[in-house]
């Protein structure tokens, strides 16, 4: 991924933020909710290949 692809993700995932955790949380702790998202969602894309397999007809 080049630099100017990152930073546009990047940029859409805080601009997200902004919209769905405004009145929530405090902008500093933005973070402290982002990264477990990020983190779930990147196992669920590394896991999406056996999704299937595990979830049966749920998945």
């Amino acid at each position: 991924m080049d630099q100017a692809t990152h930073i546009k993700l990047v940029s859409f995932s805080w601009g997200i933020a902004d919209d769905v955790l405004r009145d929530l949380f405090k902008r500093s702790k933005y973070p402290d909710v982002m990264l477990p998202f990020c983190v779930l969602r990147r196992m669920d894309a590394a896991l999406e290949p056996t999704k299937q397999a595990v979830g049966g007809a749920a998945a």
